[in-house]
């Protein structure tokens, strides 16, 4: 594998891109379903080259349903981290809020046993994060990671894993995992597919009091995005909506238009954020602007490294471009920000 790609139009029978060196690319990045920027252009992952890929891939590539639930809204970036440190890739995430009704809908398997309407009303008190994630084995790996679903057995049996460390009891043990591949695929479609407008786990955006943060693709590739969302965490903030979201070079251009001709930096900016996918967070806390920019530090990670080191910019940020994380400038933007990406989402 030399990071080499290149592309074929089997419509026009043409080579659409000679091979090329792409450094940012690797094999585990191609999946079916996956998004694959090359060049600041979103490619579909939707079908196998051949049958010798296919079988390939079909063997080892496997997708399954993740999902925190509410007892572990505060330990969230600590299990992305851990998630993303086990090897698994998450392909999608979003913060969603179940009802009683889409809670039934989603554990209709349990309806009608004794447990049921405490899980119910446990799953539908707070907001969860779902997440698809894909990895070799991803169903059976997920489930070992996450250990046994009595949180006092996990503590006894397997102490290292997610509900061992997290877990509190049989209902509140702090994740959920898919336990076959008709589930997974039943899960991921309930909480992903479809119209967004009407599927049924929509956003928990309020759009309003709040700031935007865009953690940089960067950060997601070196596995640092659930250290960014502990460290958010800790700082006292709210995180009161979350998705992942692979942006199209236009709509980056239309967001940071007022930068262009202001910012040095502008081009490589663009770029940088259209090749890879970003995770959006609504953070909310009072005067949640002036408070997360300052949370935040300096725009230059150099300079927050030497003037504010305490801050998210002087901890992750590596240059001008690659500087952690986007977040709102002015007051009155922070409604506005949070609805151009929540709205469509």
């Amino acid at each position: 594998m030399d990071n080499s790609i290149e592309m074929y139009d089997k419509k026009m029978c043409r080579v659409f891109l000679k091979r090329v060196e792409v450094p940012a690319i690797k094999l585990s990045d191609f999946y079916l379903g996956a998004k694959v920027t090359i060049f600041s252009r979103v490619m579909l992952v939707c079908e196998y080259g051949d049958v010798a890929t296919q079988m390939k891939q079909v063997v080892e590539r496997e997708s399954t349903f993740a999902m925190i639930k509410p007892d572990s809204y505060q330990n969230m970036g600590k299990i992305i981290d851990a998630i993303q440190a086990e090897g698994f890739q998450i392909n999608k995430m979003k913060m969603s809020k179940f009802t009683k009704e889409t809670a039934e809908k989603f554990y209709a398997e349990h309806v009608g046993r004794d447990f049921f309407p405490n899980l119910q009303e446990f799953m539908a008190s707070d907001v969860c994060i779902g997440m698809e994630l894909i990895a070799d084995n991803a169903i059976s790996k997920w489930r070992k990671f996450i250990g046994p679903t009595n949180t006092a057995v996990a503590k006894a049996e397997a102490p290292n894993s997610i509900r061992g460390l997290f877990g509190t009891d049989g209902t509140k043990n702090a994740v959920h995992g898919s336990d076959s591949p008709t589930s997974a695929a039943r899960e991921i479609d309930f909480w992903f597919g479809g119209d967004p407008s009407t599927r049924p786990m929509q956003t928990t955006a309020v759009m309003n009091n709040c700031s935007l943060c865009i953690i940089k693709p960067h950060i997601i590739k070196n596995g640092q995005a659930g250290q960014v969302i502990d460290m958010i965490l800790q700082g006292g903030f709210e995180i009161s909506a979350c998705e992942m979201f692979s942006m199209s070079r236009p709509m980056i251009e239309e967001f940071y238009g007022v930068y262009k001709g202001v910012l040095p930096e502008y081009l490589p900016l663009i770029e940088h954020i259209s090749n890879g996918p970003t995770i959006m967070l609504e953070i909310r806390q009072e005067d949640a602007v002036a408070a997360f920019r300052e949370f935040v530090g300096p725009y230059d990670p150099e300079i927050a490294k030497h003037l504010r080191s305490n801050t998210m910019r002087a901890k992750f940020g590596q240059d001008r471009v690659k500087n952690a994380v986007h977040c709102t400038d002015l007051p009155e933007d922070g409604g506005l920000e949070c609805q151009y990406f929540f709205d469509i989402l």
